[in-house]
This record gives C-alpha cells, sequence and structure tokens, in this order.
C-alpha cells in the first residue's frame, strides 16, 4: 500500500519550492499537488494523457478549449488528453490535487 497525507504533501511542495509535486506514479495513474499563487500564470501546455484536477483551495477561473468555467474548493475538472488548457484569473492562491491517466508522460512519444 502507498499512502500520502495532504498536510505532508503541501508542506513537502512549499519545501521544494517547485509548482508541481508528483507524489505517486504507476503505469497506469500518476499523481501530484500543484500550486499557482494569486496573480500568478499558469504556463503548462497540453498533456498526452487524460487529466482530472480537483480543487483543494483556492478561486480562479480554467480555460478547457474554448470553454471557461470558475473553479473554488471542491470543483473537479476533467481535461482530455491533447486539450489546450489553462487556469487563469487567479484570485486566491489554488492548490489542486491532479490525476493524470496513464501516468504523466506515458503517451508522450504517441
Amino acid at each position: 500500500m502507498q499512502a500520502f497525507e495532504l498536510a505532508e504533501l503541501i508542506t513537502q511542495r512549499e519545501w521544494t519550492s517547485n509548482a508541481y509535486l508528483e507524489f505517486l506514479k504507476v503505469p497506469d495513474l500518476s499523481m501530484g499537488l500543484y500550486f499557482i499563487p494569486a496573480g500568478g500564470v499558469d504556463a503548462q501546455s497540453p498533456h498526452t494523457e487524460d487529466e482530472i484536477y480537483y480543487v483543494l483551495s483556492g478561486r480562479a477561473k480554467i480555460k478547457v478549449a474554448d470553454e471557461n468555467r470558475d473553479v473554488q474548493a471542491g470543483s473537479v475538472v476533467y481535461v482530455a488528453k491533447n486539450v489546450e488548457h489553462r487556469f487563469h484569473s487567479i484570485e486566491q492562491d489554488l492548490t489542486l490535487l491532479v490525476f493524470f491517466a496513464p501516468a504523466e508522460y506515458s503517451n508522450k512519444n504517441e
């Protein structure tokens, strides 16, 4: 079994000073914690895997393809592989739990 405590993951991500902390990676799934500060810029590119974001805290908007939506704590957003997406108009620090299936970069060479 692999088990994680959210508070410990948040602290670990803060210590690394990286915006993204991947904490689980197996062939069919990976998970990470993604942080964007208020007023920050989300510079990610489309991924080659399906992705789900679960908003743990904060308030912002996300644009997926041509659709915009408000997100806040408790929001869940699915993004299909290879679809342009990004968070914007980040009003409050945004902390996201991110799920990739299969694991992130598994399909990179397809």
